[in-house]
Parts: C-alpha cells; structure tokens; sequence
C-alpha cells in the first residue's frame, strides 16, 4: 500500500484492534467504567447497573464463544424489551456476531423466509414465542439454524432443532472479552417491513450505527452528567429507532433506560410520577393517549427536555397541547430509516413555530440533495427524491444485488421519499415516491391531506391513498378512524372546504383501525388493496 502508513507489523493484531477500533461492544464497556453503580435498565421490578449489564454481557458473550459461534456469523433476536434483548445485543456486538433481530408481530411464514434469507444459525427468543418459531423453522426451507437459546422454560428441542435454556449458556468468567472486531464488520441486520415485495436484510456496520449514535445524542440533547437522562422506551428494540437512536445514545451518556415491552398509556404516566423523565420519543397517537391519561397529573412533567415524534404528521393542536403540557421541552420530529441509521434529519428546537411541518435539517454526519428523474442534483426549492451521503449508511441489502444496484444509482442513497430543501438546508417531505396520488393530472401528495384532515375534531387517525378511478385515473381517498357519529361524508365535505379541489377526498371511508406495522407506520397498500 503506498502512502504515509505505520509500520504495525511487531505489534500483535489483537492489540492493534482494540486500540484503533469502533465496535459497539467497546460502548457499554466505556460506559460501565463511567457509569459503574448507575441504573442503566429499568425492566419491570428489575433493574440493572451499568456494570451488571457489562458483566452480564461478557459472560454471555463468552457462552456463546465457547458453544462455537464467531465473528461472522449471525444469531437472530425473538425477544421483547427486555433486559436480556439488551444483554444479548452486547454480547454478540462484543464478539463480532451478527445480531438479527426478529419483528415479534411476523406471522411463521415471515419469520421462515428471514431465517431462511439470513443463514442465521440460532436464535434466542422467548418461551412465549415457541408457538411461532417452531413452525417458522420447520418451513424455512435451505436454513441453518442449529440452536435455540430460550428464555423461559425450555424444551429439549424445537422443531427438531435442539434448544438450550438462556441461562445455561452465561460463562461464570465476566471480564471484558477481547476479540478482534473490525470497524465495518456487521453489527446487525434489520430486515424492513416489506410493505410493497418481500424485505429485504439491511446490514449495517458498527463504525456506521457508532456515528450514528453521536449524532442522534448531540441532536437529542443527551450528554454525560452528574445527574442520568431518563427515557422510557416504549417502541419495539427490534427496530431501528428504539434501538440505535434511543437505546444505544441513552447508554452511551449513562442514561437510564426504562423499557416498556409495549405502549400502555398508563404505564407510561406512571413512569412520570416514579422518575424525572427527561427525553421520550412516541408517535403521534402516542403522545396524544399519554395527554388523556389522568396520572400524568400526578407526576413532574417539567422534567422533560426533549419530546420526539416521528413516523406520522402531527396535527398542530395536538403540538400546542403537548408543548403546554411539558412547558420545559422542545417537541420536535425526528426521521430516518433502517438504511440510513437514524435519525438522517432532525429539528432544531429553534424550529418549533416556524417550520413544524419539515423534518429538519440533516444530522451532524449525513449529507442529503435532491435529485431528478435523470439523476442531476436540484436546487433549492425544486421538489425531486431526497437522496443521501453519509457514514451513517448501510453496507447494503443482504442477498439482493439488484436492489443494491437500484438504491445506489447515480452515486448517492436513494431513500424513496419525495420533497425539497429550502433555503436553510431543512428537509420539506412531500410524499414516499409509491403514495403520490396522480389525480386528474396533478400530483397529491397524501401526507398534506392527512395533515389537515387531523385537523377534524373528530379524526383520530386518517390514510390518504389513491384508489383506481376512470375519470380522475387516481382518486384521492380518506381512510379514516373517528369519534362520536361523524360520517365519512361530513369529513370530506369538511376537507372541501380547506383544500383545493383536486388534492380533497373524493370519498371519505369511516374504518375501525387502520392496518399497521409493528412499529407504527400504516400498511397503505393494504388500504389499496380494499
């Protein structure tokens, strides 16, 4: 290699590694020397030091070393929040073995084709999840799980396959485990919801969700102290939000971490009256459940600093509500997805009133321009497909060359998404490219309608969506949840009044509930499909 290099060659390789190295593991290990007696974890009745969480994520790296695994290969997740999904997270970070965690709401078919497509060769789930992974592993046809590691009470096999109880596996020695680890080794695959074809695996480096950590920290307002932050977390640690823009930052700064298996608005209000709750990130509907809860009088809502939302516009008399009710907090949104390690944009707190609507500016490490159909970068206000640069990426979708191919085109990420950049730099979403509604020639964009449709004292949730129409070619169609007696009708006929007529409902559909993934995001090719 020419080029000013070092000569390393008269020093051990391990050596080298450890103390040139970005490996996840190396977080909690600086964070117990930090942290040590400090709560990290709040799981229930139970609750876990910094320093038991880097003891007890040594011994079972160093089980998991001594029953074969390595750098390379994969495990997957089945687990809930819980202190052993954050155990187990570390202990295969801290020996360069891929963690897969599985979406606990996949049915045993999607949870085959997953184990089938990774090559994953155990899994450590639940007893509760015995009924659902038996199956998935007699059906995935080519796989190569030969274990499974079960929390709870474990049978001597499932599906044939042998299994071996969680705790069994712990190595009496906790010391710190020295393996090599490399920067762009795989820390995790994340498969995405598959909303439109099958999902595909997104691998991700520890050196790109290690810089995507910090940013989500600065832009959080999390930092070490003498006093810990305080979050709750009630979105799902086998998604990307809840685990590397909230778990991971929260421990990097020696925060405590209350995990919550689910949202219970009541559970959450709670939380409230027994901790100085300091940071907390909920969709939408979320933080409108916790506002209705009467225990949240009883707790110091002052305390919070930072309330993030994503995933869903928010109407703004709910914003007003919210940043009443917590009088100390920039409430602001957050976005990004599982390829880009969010969050790739965030709001800045100076933004609250003025630019509510946008999803903020770029993170401290992410580079985003908007690009055209022919692939030339936009200028300001020209609306195109938000396109991303950042080491905060990817290493690319597992086992799909093709798509690979597709999402790097013309030298920069392409996330899918529709809008602008205005004249500082902050991110205006328009629309994802698959849900802009072609009607009568103009292009809609769904998330404005919904938008305002929130508006509507009476909607409590609403999916704007093109439907297949002979006159208009896609008719602009509210799928809505409401309160009380409003029809269908009254709500369109409500939206006339403050849309242009080509972007208002042509039909408004009262419904129930409206399809959802795990982690929130509406299932609108679902509602096309009715």
């Amino acid at each position: 290699m020419s080029g000013m290099r070092p000569d390393l060659s008269g020093i051990d390789p391990l050596t080298v590694n450890l103390t040139h190295r970005v490996c996840i593991g190396d977080l909690l290990t600086r964070s117990a020397a930090h942290y040590g007696a400090r709560i990290a974890l709040v799981d229930g009745d139970v609750e876990v030091s910094y320093a038991e969480l880097e003891a007890r994520a040594n011994a079972l790296a160093r089980g998991i070393l001594d029953r074969g695994y390595g750098r390379g290969d994969a495990i997957a997740l089945q687990l809930q929040n819980s202190w052993q999904f954050v155990v187990s997270f570390f202990a295969l970070a801290k020996i360069g073995v891929v963690a897969m965690p599985l979406n606990l709401l996949l049915s045993p078919s999607d949870v085959a084709y997953q184990l089938a497509d990774s090559g994953v060769r155990a899994v450590i789930t639940e007893d509760v999840f015995l009924g659902v992974l038996g199956p998935a592993i007699t059906e995935a046809v080519g796989g190569t799980v030969g274990e499974v590691i079960v929390v709870g009470a474990a049978p001597s096999d499932v599906a044939g396959v042998p299994a071996i109880a969680y705790d069994d596996v712990f190595a009496e020695d906790r010391s710190t485990v020295e393996t090599i680890v490399d920067d762009r080794d795989i820390l995790h695959c994340l498969y995405t919801s598959g909303t439109t074809s099958r999902p595909k695996g997104v691998v991700t480096s520890h050196v790109a969700v290690q810089i995507g950590v910090l940013g989500s920290a600065l832009g959080l307002g999390l930092r070490p102290d003498t006093e810990p932050a305080v979050q709750p977390i009630v979105l799902p640690l086998f998604h990307v939000t809840a685990l590397d823009a909230l778990l991971l930052p929260s421990l990097t700064v020696g925060a405590t971490v209350v995990l919550l298996r689910g949202f219970d608005p009541a559970a959450l209000a709670a939380v409230f009256t027994q901790r100085a709750v300091t940071h907390l990130t909920m969709l939408p509907m979320m933080w409108a459940a916790l506002l209705q809860q009467p225990g949240l009088d009883d707790g110091d809502t002052d305390s919070l600093v930072t309330g993030l939302y994503a995933m869903a516009p928010m109407p703004a008399e709910l914003l007003s509500a919210l940043r009443a009710r917590f009088p100390n907090a920039a409430i602001i949104l957050g976005s990004g997805q599982t390829e880009t390690t969010p969050a790739s944009e965030l709001q800045w707190s100076g933004h609250q009133g003025r630019k509510d609507n946008s999803w903020g500016p770029a993170t401290v490490a992410t580079d985003i321009a908007i690009m055209g159909g022919d692939g030339t970068l936009l200028p300001i206000d020209a609306e195109g497909e938000i396109v991303y640069r950042t080491p905060q990426l990817m290493e690319g979708y597992w086992n799909n060359r093709d798509a690979n191919t597709t999402a790097f085109a013309h030298g920069w990420f392409h996330g899918g998404d529709i809008g602008y950049l205005d004249d500082e730099a902050v991110v205006w979403f328009t629309d994802r490219a698959k849900d802009i509604i072609k009607s009568g020639g103009e292009n809609v964009s769904s998330v404005e309608v919904e938008r305002v449709l929130l508006g509507h004292d009476a909607v409590v949730e609403v999916a704007v969506v093109g439907m297949p129409d002979e006159h208009w070619g896609e008719a602009v169609t509210a799928f809505v949840v409401v309160t009380g007696e409003a029809s269908g009708e009254q709500i369109q006929s409500w939206a006339r009044d403050r849309l242009p007529g080509f972007k208002a409902p042509k039909s408004g559909i009262v419904v129930d509930v409206l399809p959802k993934t795990a982690t929130g995001k509406i299932q609108k090719h679902l509602m096309r499909k009715r």
